[in-house]
């Protein structure tokens, strides 16, 4: 028996000694020997397993060192992988690993230039079976693992394929896996770490079911860098990735069972320091910090749900270039066409009838601080406009809803314009509610515009408003807008003739009331406006010649439909000005009208109702002028009665239009004007008085205009006893016929004549207050000055109350001006205003804060001789002589100015002005400062004069009766 105890131990221990003999020695050996020589029989580089270790006890599996690939360039490798099977598996109907150690594993993943991967030229793979000599499967295989586990594995990618290759790699790779089955409904534990190129890094944590394939966890990327992944992008847009990175966290369901569905919560999207520029290496993006906070995203339901946008600091370049397009828009790819056209309408109803939008919800977004760099560069003169600071702030954005969403902008328009937002918009339909305040808006951005059509120079003009915009619909067009609007400080200037057009210190419309088919407006008030009406030589006005000739078109003409419904409450004018000149006449006419006040009443173009008029104004300050009445602006021929009342307008103003047509020029009166105009129905019936006081002719002038009659005559029997000329002319016809009857001028003749004054009319008014010695017929001025000494003053002062004693008597100023010691001091003045006047220009065409006129600047003595060098071209109209390039530019100032003062001091139109500012300067200290009645003093053409012994120039007076 105990030998049998003996024998059977013996048998045991020597079976037990094969079992390991062939479980430590002969099976790894197998295993190795014949892994190594799959790989010798498959593999097209070198490949080799080092070592096999398996344990018959525990049944743990082990290949060490496993090489695929050069010596120094391995493709794929390992240093350990470990396996251990459960005994279970032989009765539980499934593979069943305890523990898989993956430790050091690395893999080359390399596309070439041609996009070929290396992984699949590693192996030459018997050619598979045909599908239908294959038996079916039944599932996956059956495979429970306990924990999976890669261990400090790495991974280095690159990519050829694009113009610039894509090279990244993780260096360090750590997953682990707990319960991994292919059974159904089993799930698996999973932790992922690995740190990619440039410090980024990669956490991924949840579980993972393999039938049905599937996930949940959460995922995180951080400090990813975008530049290694970027020419994927430069593949499809031309867009030049000079820096960013960004970070990514978010809890996830991914369910692959019935197709893809994947859902995101709670995730986390920053984006920070993006630089992007174009292929010629121009700035187009520059973007500080963007965070995203998304509540929920689901692909099967096509939903995005982002609880917060925050995003600061951008900076953007964009422009409309030559052709129209936006320079962006050129950086997406094109559509070749390659698709038939039908197929494509086929397909696109298809998905329009199949595709349902995706939803965008947005709880609360902000935008901060964000820079836009605009540039039009399809006018002629490119246009440029600065947008920024722009701060937006978006709530309760839905891309599906009916529902508005709430919508506040603040933003820089320009270097001072601003623009503030808030309201209401939605997109279903597309609606919007709007309040929204524009200030200091600078309307020269639109002078690239409306140059190819209007010949003129916006210097300047700010555009304020605060208007409600109402959007209802699109097709048809239902907006509404409402509110208040003005525009300060217009100055337009006509570029051909480089002098003002139109100016306006402030021009105000209330209550503006827009709604698509009609626009009604309260009162238009314009403060200090200010026009220039020229007729020149052919007839023609200045504002005719400012329109640039069109091309004819060659579309034909749509149908305008309805004109607009037009309702304005009234027009104000307050304290207006205009200036008004004939150059068809020889000499030229030119006058000015001063402090226009007055108002036009309610214009409506749909009720055929008369407008008041109400306006009152002074022809060079001292003559009243009236208009009153009423008029149907939109159809003057239709209804008018307008009545205009002139007083006190010297004639000697007119003296163009008197010797154009009557062959001599006026040397004194005043003229007052009584005009009633009466349309109806195209039919005129005015009638004009015309009174002319103490009117006096003078010299003849030579006019084939003229008529053949014997006017100084006529002048003296149309006087009466008062000196007074009074005219009816009544006019009728019809407007619509060129021709008109005009009734006779009637005539009335001066009966009685009235005795000049004796040969010593000063001396005797002299003696009345007691200075019967002093010369009071003429006043002296210094050279080029208008400015009234001691002794001019004196002498006025006793003039004055001489006419006070004398009420019927009237004076007569006769400005005087002498070349020879007036040219040198007019030449300096004109030199000073023209420094003020081009430091002025330049001032406003940079941008800058002006005065109110070009008198309140102070010019450097620094700027003028840079200065200098234009006023010589513009005023003599030439280039400075060529011998003068050779000096220094002292020298070639003191050439310049002497140039220019030697031109100035021989212009006879300064010297006749300067005449008529001391006339002026005369009967402003007798109106101003003596008290003396205006009616009472006559301005008498210039003269020239003969300069006394000590330069004096003296300005003559003359006594008539009124």
């Amino acid at each position: 028996m105990e030998e049998r105890a003996k024998s059977i131990a013996t048998k045991l221990l020597i079976a037990l000694f094969l079992y390991c003999l062939l479980g430590f020695l002969l099976v790894p050996g197998i295993i190795l020997h014949t892994l190594n020589h799959q790989l010798s029989k498959l593999a097209l580089v070198p490949a080799k397993v080092r070592q096999v270790e398996f344990n018959p006890f525990t049944l743990e599996l082990t290949l060490w060192h496993f090489h695929l690939g050069e010596p120094d360039s391995p493709q794929l490798a390992f240093r350990r992988l470990h396996a251990n099977l459960q005994l279970k598996s032989l009765w539980s109907g499934a593979l069943h690993l305890a523990d898989v150690e993956l430790e050091r594993a690395h893999a080359e993943v390399l596309f070439n230039a041609q996009g070929t991967l290396n992984l699949t030229q590693l192996f030459e793979l018997p050619a598979s079976e045909p599908e239908n000599d294959k038996p079916e499967q039944d599932g996956i295989f059956p495979l429970r693992i306990d924990r999976l586990s890669l261990i400090s594995n790495s991974l280095h990618f690159q990519d050829l394929r694009p113009q610039e290759p894509v090279e990244f790699g993780y260096d360090a790779l750590d997953l682990t896996l707990y319960n991994l089955s292919t059974l159904p409904e089993d799930r698996a534990d999973m932790r992922l770490l690995a740190e990619g190129p440039y410090g980024a890094q990669l956490q991924w944590q949840g579980q993972v079911s393999l039938s049905p394939l599937g996930s949940t966890g959460q995922l995180q990327l951080s400090d990813i860098q975008f530049a290694p992944f970027w020419p994927y992008v430069l593949e499809t847009i031309p867009l030049h990735l000079k820096d960013g990175q960004g970070e990514f966290s978010s809890h996830y369901q991914l369910d692959l069972a019935q197709g893809t569905e994947l859902r995101l919560e709670n995730a986390q999207l920053q984006v920070t320091n993006l630089a992007l520029d174009s292929a010629s290496a121009q700035p187009l993006l520059r973007l500080g910090n963007l965070e995203i906070d998304i509540s929920q995203a689901d692909l099967a339901a096509q939903q995005v749900l982002i609880s917060r946008l925050a995003s600061q600091d951008l900076e953007a370049w964009a422009a409309r270039e030559a052709d129209g397009e936006l320079d962006w828009l050129k950086l997406l790819p094109s559509d070749n066409g390659t698709q038939p056209p039908a197929e494509q309408d086929h397909e696109s109803s298809e998905a329009s009838t199949t595709t349902r939008p995706w939803q965008l919800i947005v709880e609360q977004a902000q935008l901060s601080n964000y820079h836009l760099h605009l540039q039009d560069r399809q006018p002629e003169q490119p246009v440029a406009l600065e947008v920024g600071p722009l701060n937006l702030t978006l709530s309760d954005f839905d891309s599906l809803s009916e529902s508005p969403f709430n919508l506040v902008l603040d933003t820089g328009l320009g270097p001072q314009g601003q623009l503030k937002l808030q309201g209401q918009a939605g997109l279903n339909p597309i609606s919007a509610n709007l309040q929204t305040v524009l200030s200091d808006i600078d309307l020269r951005l639109s002078q690239s515009y409306i140059a190819p059509f209007i010949n003129i120079d916006l210097r300047s003009g700010l555009l304020d408003s605060q208007l409600q915009i109402a959007l209802n619909a699109l097709e048809p067009l239902n907006l509404n807008v409402s509110g208040d609007a003005r525009v300060r400080q217009l100055h337009v200037r006509d570029s051909a003739r480089e002098r003002d057009l139109l100016k306006w210190q402030q021009l105000s419309v209330e209550a503006i009331d827009y709604r698509s088919d009609r626009l009604k407006t309260g009162l238009i008030r314009i403060h200090q406006p200010y026009a220039r009406l020229i007729i020149n030589d052919d007839l023609s006005t200045n504002f005719s010649e400012l329109l640039v000739p069109q091309p004819e078109s060659t579309s034909s003409a749509n149908d305008p439909g309805q004109p607009l419904a037009i309702q304005i409450a009234g027009i104000v004018i307050e304290d207006g000005s205009a200036n008004f000149a004939d150059f068809s006449l020889r000499p030229n006419f030119a006058t000015a009208l001063e402090q226009l006040n007055g108002r036009i009443g309610t214009l409506d173009n749909q009720r055929n109702l008369a407008a008041s008029v109400n306006i009152t104004g002074k022809v060079d300050r001292y003559a009243p002028v009236e208009i009153k009445g009423e008029l149907t602006p939109f159809d003057p021929l239709n209804s008018l009665d307008i009545a205009t009342t002139w007083r006190n307008l010297e004639l000697t103003t007119l003296t163009p239009y008197s010797g154009k047509f009557a062959g001599y020029r006026i040397r004194k009166g005043r003229l007052n004007l009584d005009l009633h105009y009466r349309i109806q129905q195209g039919q005129l019936n005015a009638a004009n008085k015309l009174l002319l006081e103490d009117l006096q002719l003078g010299e003849r002038v030579d006019s084939s205009d003229a008529v053949n009659l014997p006017i100084r005559l006529a002048v003296a029997l149309l006087k009466d006893t008062r000196g007074n000329i009074d005219i009816e002319l009544p006019i009728s016809g019809d407007l619509n016929n060129p021709e008109f009857s005009v009734m006779p001028i009637v005539w009335q003749t001066l009966r009685n004549l009235v005795l000049r004054a004796t040969q010593a009319p000063f001396k005797f008014i002299a003696g009345l207050v007691g200075a019967s010695d002093a010369d009071l017929s003429q006043i002296s001025f210094a050279p080029g000055s208008v400015e009234l000494d001691t002794n001019a003053l004196q002498a006025l002062d006793t003039l004055a109350n001489a006419l006070n004693e004398r009420p019927n008597l009237a004076l007569e100023v006769e400005g005087t001006s002498a070349q020879d010691s007036d040219g040198q001091y007019i030449a300096e003045r004109r030199l000073e205003r023209a420094y003020q006047e081009l430091w002025y220009q330049t001032l406003q065409s940079s941008g800058q804060a002006v005065p109110a006129t070009a008198a309140d600047l102070q010019v450097d003595d620094k700027q003028k001789p840079v200065l200098l060098e234009a006023i010589y071209r513009s005023e003599l109209g030439q280039q400075p002589p060529e011998e003068w390039q050779e000096l220094n530019r002292e020298e070639r100032s003191n050439q310049l100015r002497e140039a220019l003062l030697t031109y100035w001091g021989h212009s006879s139109q300064l010297l006749r002005r300067l005449a008529q500012l001391r006339a002026n300067s005369i009967k402003d200290y007798l109106v101003d400062r003596a008290g003396l009645d205006a009616e009472r003093i006559y301005m008498v053409d210039v003269s020239s004069a003969t300069p006394a012994t000590d330069g004096s120039i003296a300005s003559l007076l003359h006594l008539d009766s009124r």
